[in-house]
């Protein structure tokens, strides 16, 4: 997304509107390992709204998961049902 900075004196420049992307480790108590995303910093919130990595995963649509995150959730759903 673009738009423009405008100054006091209304001066007007381009610029870009970027997520705000972070790479983190996220703990998962059901793999017993840190699984590292690429994530906004609003995904982080819901991740810790939900209560951690593994609550998010299995609430999460798969349509709105990238291809990694789908991989990390079949691990997720795969070693809770061993646990099982």
């Amino acid at each position: 997304m673009t738009g423009n900075n405008v100054s006091h004196a209304k001066n007007r420049t381009r610029r870009r509107f970027l997520p705000n992307l972070n790479d983190v480790t996220l703990q998962s108590e059901i793999l017993k390992r840190g699984v590292k995303l690429r994530i906004c910093a609003a995904a982080l919130r819901t991740v810790d709204h939900r209560g951690g990595l593994d609550m998010f995963m299995a609430k999460a649509k798969d349509t709105e998961l990238s291809d990694t995150a789908l991989k990390i959730k079949k691990e997720i759903a795969k070693a809770q049902a061993e646990l099982a």
